[in-house]
């Protein structure tokens, strides 16, 4: 067989149902030597448990699948690694890839979260007593005659987070892990609420979609088919009892503790939610964090990654690609296409397999030899529509030694009073621009890291249909009074950023409290193809007022007083081509990602009145409103 490029990896097609078919653009930064292979079928793969009740420290049993791998129809009587993965989502429907490892030598236990389907005890979304149960079944595991004591884990999203949570107490059986688009560091920062915000379209429509799965009468079942999610998220706040969750108090209880319980203290401390309070804990082990450019826990896959790297000797990795949530198998991310290259079609198969197989099994695999840091940058396409009506955006991978990268030179562009967006500081001591922000009439999220329980990914900045609450005529966002746009004029020359992000923006309301956003957007110009341009989003952010400088307290604004705002979106990499324009949207609300700010300041989820509010945004030598880009080194 011959082998194809897959980044800066050489993968050798197995001969299995689920081989990888990608063919991808080398990185000649870090190519690794000959050798990234996969281990072919050597066993036949046994189903010895299912629904097997594995005991926990409190006596509650958390239901399991094992597989293992076998010949003839019997389990070899050997020793194998284990492969663990925890899901809340039913652990039958990781079936496929329980059998592919275990057909390549690994023993593997499938089980549901505590309360979940089979498993015993009571679920909650997030409770502590979920990282015990990862260490209990991690113990447990190793010391079965089928296995070396060697427990590897795995997971996307859900599953990733109980990582997590089993990592921090350090299972001494526990060697190595692939966390992917789930590793969030804090929930309070990130995932949960966002800066002081509550990511409401998210966690409504997670409990809505959960509470109908797990429906046990039919009743409940008809009122959550009946009713729309999309027309309660303008029901801005719902209240307790007085909504269809009320059908089911675990449901309802965590959506209104996430949503009430705002300010930063010990509930938002636990190993669950607050991984960064735990990292010098943590097992030191090899661990790859694998996000995406659009998914919702981007932030926490690069600060697991920095901070772990800082405190742990074992090798730690990141990767990210232009994905949305779960999206790594996919070459392109809601409305825009980034090519082939960008999809990993075997990720969670001969990808995982891999690194496994050299972590657990110490397979001479070149493992070794792949960059710390691999990142996919966005844009180089020719920004046509391709055959599925997406934007060719482009791009290519890039590996380097550390986040961010080595010669990153970080490059203030201000904002001025004509909306253009320079390297140039403001002159004058008055320069401002003052707009009205109504509650009542959000900006619509269109795209961004939304996760998949809204429309995640890369999208035209315009209202659209698919994007509650948009509103005919379907105009741009750019055309609304309460979105301020700051613009550079048409590129000279590319220009690439790889890096976090940071606004500083320097503003006021009229009132106690009031949201402050903003977006980064790379600004295609007018073609045959996309008349008028292509606004296409890459990162953006948000903070509330209350929460500018502290976490622990809310402290409100006083009106009319011009406060320093640090907003942080995601970091991102992109090409800013030729003819393209940089350009920053400032505004304040991103809904229904983002709740609402009622800017009353009345206690969060349960205000009972909007109010407008004029946000007056400063743009002077007194203060320089801006955004710092991380220019790219050169590659090499």
């Amino acid at each position: 067989m011959q082998p194809l490029l897959l980044g800066s990896i050489v993968v050798i097609l197995a001969s299995t149902r689920l081989s990888a078919q990608v063919v991808a653009t080398p990185d000649p930064s870090r190519m690794p030597p000959p050798g990234w292979v996969s281990s072919p079928k050597q066993f036949d793969a046994i189903k010895v448990a299912t629904d097997f009740l594995m005991p926990t420290r409190d006596g509650k049993r958390m239901a399991t699948d094992i597989y293992r791998p076998g010949r003839h129809g019997v389990p070899v009587l050997e020793r194998f690694p284990v492969l663990l993965n925890r899901t809340p989502y039913n652990k039958t429907s990781l079936a496929d890839l329980a059998v592919f490892y275990a057909e390549r030598g690994y023993v593997v236990a499938l089980q549901d979260t505590r309360g979940r389907y089979k498993s015993e005890g009571v679920f909650s979304k997030v409770q502590p007593i979920d990282a015990t149960d990862g260490y209990d079944a991690i113990e447990w595991l190793a010391k079965q005659p089928y296995s070396s004591g060697k427990v590897g884990m795995w997971g996307t999203s859900f599953a990733a987070h109980m990582e997590a949570g089993a990592a921090q107490y350090n299972p001494p059986s526990l060697k190595s892990m692939v966390l992917n688009m789930g590793g969030m560091s804090n929930g309070w920062d990130h995932g949960v609420r966002y800066r002081g915000t509550y990511e409401m379209g998210r966690q409504l429509t997670w409990a809505w979609t959960q509470m109908l799965a797990d429906a046990r009468t039919d009743d409940v079942k008809a009122l959550l088919k009946n009713e729309k999610v999309e027309d309660w998220y303008g029901v801005q706040p719902m209240r307790r009892g007085l909504n269809p969750l009320s059908a089911d108090s675990q449901y309802e209880g965590w959506y209104f503790d996430f949503f009430e319980h705002a300010d930063y203290d010990a509930y938002w401390k636990d190993p669950m939610l607050a991984w960064d309070e735990h990292y010098p804990q943590t097992a030191d082990i090899p661990m790859m964090q694998v996000g995406g450019w659009f998914d919702i826990f981007l932030a926490g896959t690069f600060k697991n990654f920095s901070e772990l790297r800082r405190l742990k000797k074992s090798p730690q990795y990141v990767m990210v690609g232009p994905w949305k949530h779960g999206g790594n198998n996919l070459p392109y991310a809601g409305d825009v296409a980034f090519g082939d290259s960008a999809a990993i079609q075997d990720f969670l198969t001969d990808f995982h397999l891999r690194w496994f197989d050299y972590h657990l099994k110490g397979v001479n695999n070149a493992t070794e030899a792949l960059a710390p840091v691999r990142v996919f940058v966005m844009g180089s396409g020719d920004g046509r529509k391709d055959n599925n009506g997406r934007l060719m955006h482009g791009g290519y991978w890039r590996s380097a030694d550390q986040w961010p990268l080595a010669g990153t030179k970080l490059l203030p562009y201000y904002f001025h009073g004509d909306g253009s967006l320079s390297p140039t500081k403001p002159g004058g001591v008055s320069a401002k621009t003052t707009y009205t922000f109504d509650p009542r009439h959000p900006v619509p999220t269109i795209g961004g890291g939304a996760s998949a329980r809204l429309k995640d990914g890369a999208f035209n900045q315009r209202e659209d249909p698919r994007f509650p609450p948009s509103q005919a005529p379907w105009l741009p966002l750019r055309s609304r009074a309460d979105v301020v746009v700051f613009q550079t004029e048409p590129l000279k020359e590319d220009m690439t950023i790889i890096g976090p992000i940071t606004v500083k923006l320097y503003a006021s309301a009229t009132t106690v409290d009031a949201d402050f956003t903003a977006k980064l957007v790379d600004v295609y110009p007018s073609s045959i193809d996309w008349p008028g341009g292509f606004d296409m989003n890459l990162t953006d952010a948000i903070v509330r007022g209350r929460y500018r400088a502290t976490r622990d307290h809310a402290v409100l604004l006083t009106p009319r007083k011009v406060y320093e705002f640090t907003i942080e979106p995601f970091p991102t990499a992109n090409v800013f081509k030729k003819g393209h324009r940089i350009r920053v949207d400032v505004s304040s609300s991103n809904f229904p990602r983002f709740d609402v700010n009622p800017n009353t300041g009345e206690p969060l989820g349960r205000n009972r009145r909007m109010v407008t509010t004029d946000i007056t945004i400063q743009h002077n030598a007194t203060y320089p409103s801006h955004i710092v880009l991380p220019l790219a080194p050169a590659r090499k």
